[in-house]
């Protein structure tokens, strides 16, 4: 970003960080996995729940579409919070709500209780398109947006690709599938302090370079 100066007090230096935008990217990909690997924690732990709690495809398919229900409602209604309130709150509180939520399923004793969940995770995670989106023409030149695009959304692969690793080892370590829902959503918490500290738009912040 070429045409931005910023003041800063007399006698301090400013450290530069070259190619901030693509540490930006690099958030918006990591949230992207988080995502998708607490979205995949019910999916992965699936055949033990299927029999404990003695469900059938039915019931099974009826606590997933909850959560498809709610992500294609707030997908639209995230997008107008994230103009009004801006990226970085949006997507902060996002995560927060939705870490919460993925943290306290490991509560859930039966298909109602799961379905509820799993519609609030729905509500949370729908923000992380919109805001990615959001973030990237608010960052990259028009050149490269297709480019940042496509290296967030990776994310969803690649989340979706670990979160069976990830959440079976928790609970063969545990020998109960409640910590993994707990655990995983602790993901988000780390992300959550990156975020707060180094997003800003771009005119805004201190770290910012010519490239």
């Amino acid at each position: 970003m070429e045409n931005e100066t910023l003041q800063q007090p007399a006698g301090r230096k400013r450290r530069v960080i070259p190619y901030l935008r693509w540490w930006m990217g690099g958030m918006l990909f990591l949230v992207t996995v988080i995502n998708y690997i607490d979205r995949q924690t019910l999916n992965a732990l699936s055949p033990i729940l299927k029999q404990e709690f003695n469900w059938t495809n039915e019931d099974y398919a009826f606590i997933l579409n909850s959560f498809r229900v709610a992500y294609t409602i707030m997908q639209s209604v995230f997008g107008r919070i994230l103009d009004t309130v801006g990226t970085q709150r949006g997507l902060f509180l996002s995560v927060v709500f939705y870490t919460i939520i993925a943290a306290c399923t490991a509560l859930a004793n039966g298909k109602g209780s799961f379905a509820a969940f799993r519609f609030l995770l729905g509500c949370g995670e729908a923000a992380n398109n919109p805001a990615g989106s959001k973030a990237v023409s608010e960052w990259f030149p028009a050149k490269e947006r297709a480019w940042a695009c496509a290296l967030f959304d990776s994310g969803s692969s690649i989340g979706g690709a670990l979160a069976p690793f990830i959440v079976i080892t928790i609970y063969h370590i545990f020998d109960s599938w409640r910590p993994a829902f707990v655990l995983t959503a602790a993901l988000g918490l780390i992300w959550l302090v990156l975020w707060r500290k180094f997003y800003r738009l771009p005119e805004e912040h201190p770290n910012i370079s010519p490239e």
